[in-house]
């Protein structure tokens, strides 16, 4: 698809404005270009083309290299953070490692057992990055940081243009959105957590140095603005899919609940709301770009609702998700960093399960199980012929909403109609769908998470349905480390630390250690 002119100069001038202010507001001293901003106007009168730049900015920070803070090249935004997700979990196996991306940090789990290793750093860093640049858009709109009371926030609200209203929902929704990943990265057991000090809250642009809050203060905040801004986005209709929407900002709050395991049906209602409400479709098995085997390169597949149109002007390179996984793309899976589906998960799919096409099955060659037929660029040239990635980026499709939604019947009492919805989703991937009349109680379970996790490899979404089912990770015979060791979802393991620098940096948090 290709971009406006009008959408490239958006870009161009986030561009501009992130490379004056980034130092000054997101690393060390952020009040002072706040207070900048806040000069452009008061609540409701804010020119809402610089607002709209500033939220695309928040948005950028979802597909841009070095948001985590470092120059490795495994720092490139959200699907950066998919991909060590999906290596913690053990789905994605690092099958061959030639430059080392991944190897020791992710896949040996020296990362999470030091954290002093930079990849705690990357994480932290991006996610509080975008939290500041969502708190900055807050601010920007409401004329004034954010007030203590949800009354005196929605006041202010109800003043705006219809046009504001949306912008600030969305960075709500984006800094609840972060939050969440910061509570399922950095904690080992949400509930197990729930009253003890686990992550620092900002709700304002420019202040540093909070203290540890407990994972039930943090997930109050997570769940305030997600239901502040699902009603804001009710009548919102975006013109693209980079933007959240009602059914997005649903679908992020379903997991949110979902992840505390104790509010199942809430799970049930938004993932029906959200399917309902979306415009979006189960993908089929074609190789067409509405199909799981035409390469997840466009987004303008009918499957997805969330993602990034990405083309030379926003110039995502070698640094990326498609250099990381793709064949096709110029950079590192084409050269010796292969990234496999794990041979115990293939292993598992049904015969006729028309998901097996998407990956390699020979395994007498070096790239065994790589996603050759899943993620691909459209010109399907080995090593690619362009150092500038083309190929979108998915960030949420219709059937991870549709699997979370037959999950949350089945663990709210509802397993029939679990089974039912289970039954067309298996027969949809070519699987006959006799067998599930006959599952009950955990082994109906363990199917679903199978489902899942086939369904969205590579999409970064097994980590959190494996921290939710609270699973042992085993891995395959294709892995270079740690196979056939059992890994429980808790294990120290699984989770980043706090980064050295923000405990050097961070008087409050140092003194709570």
């Amino acid at each position: 698809m290709k971009k406006t002119i009008l959408n490239m100069m958006k870009f161009s001038f986030v561009a501009f404005l992130l490379v004056g202010c980034e130092e000054e507001f997101l690393v060390e001293e952020p009040t002072g270009s706040t207070r900048n901003i806040r000069q452009i106007g008061e609540a409701g009168e804010v020119n809402p083309e610089i607002n709209g730049a500033f939220m695309t900015g928040v948005y950028s920070t979802m597909f841009s290299s070095g948001t985590g803070g470092t120059g490795s090249h495994t720092d490139f935004g959200q699907r950066g953070y998919d991909v060590y997700g999906d290596m913690l979990s053990g789905d994605m196996a690092l099958s061959l490692s030639t430059y080392g991306w991944y190897r020791a940090a992710i896949t040996e789990f020296q990362a999470p057992e030091d954290f002093t290793q930079q990849e705690n750093y990357q994480v932290w860093r991006y996610y509080y990055r975008v939290i500041n640049r969502s708190n900055l858009v807050i601010e920007s709109i409401l004329g004034q940081p954010q007030p203590e009371t949800e009354a005196e926030t929605m006041a202010i609200i109800d003043e705006l243009t219809d046009n504001n209203r949306h912008i600030v929902a969305q960075a709500f929704a984006m800094r609840a959105h972060s939050y969440f990943y910061l509570t399922q990265y950095l904690v080992n057991d949400v509930t197990a957590s729930w009253t003890s000090p686990t992550l620092p809250i900002y709700t304002r642009a420019g202040i540093t140095g909070n203290a540890k809050s407990t994972t039930e203060e943090v997930y109050n905040v997570i769940e305030a603005d997600l239901n502040r801004a699902i009603p804001l986005l009710g009548d919102y209709s975006r013109p693209s899919k980079l933007e959240i929407d009602q059914s997005v900002a649903q679908t992020i709050l379903a997991y949110v609940l979902a992840s505390r395991k104790d509010r199942w049906s809430e799970v049930v209602t938004l993932t029906n709301d959200a399917l309902a409400g979306t415009s979006a479709s189960l993908m089929d098995t074609s190789t067409s770009i509405n199909g799981i085997r035409g390469g997840f390169n466009n987004v303008g597949s009918q499957g997805w609702m969330w993602g990034v149109d990405l083309n030379e002007a926003i110039g995502v390179g070698l640094v990326s998700w498609w250099g990381q996984i793709d064949l096709f793309s110029y950079s590192y899976a084409a050269v010796g960093d292969n990234k496999a589906m794990d041979e115990s998960l293939y292993n598992s799919m049904d015969a006729n399960d028309a998901r097996r096409g998407q990956y390699l099955n020979n395994p007498n060659s070096s790239r065994y199980l790589q996603p050759f037929n899943k993620f691909y660029d459209s010109d399907r040239v080995v090593f690619g012929s362009s150092q500038i990635v083309k190929a979108d980026y998915v960030f949420m499709r219709y059937a991870e909403v549709l699997l979370l939604n037959i999950e949350a019947l089945a663990k709210s009492g509802s397993p029939a109609a679990a089974k039912t919805k289970l039954e067309d989703f298996v027969a949809a991937r070519g699987i006959d769908p006799a067998y599930v009349a006959a599952l009950n109680g955990q082994v109906l379970l363990d199917e679903i998470y199978k489902q899942i996790r086939l369904e969205l490899w590579g999409e970064g979404k097994s980590y959190l349905a494996m921290k939710r089912n609270e699973a042992t990770t085993v891995r395959g015979t294709n892995h270079l480390s740690f196979v056939g060791v059992p890994i429980p979802y808790n294990d120290e393991r699984m989770t980043f630390e706090i980064p050295l620098q923000e405990i050097q940096d961070n008087n409050e948090i140092s003194d709570q250690n």
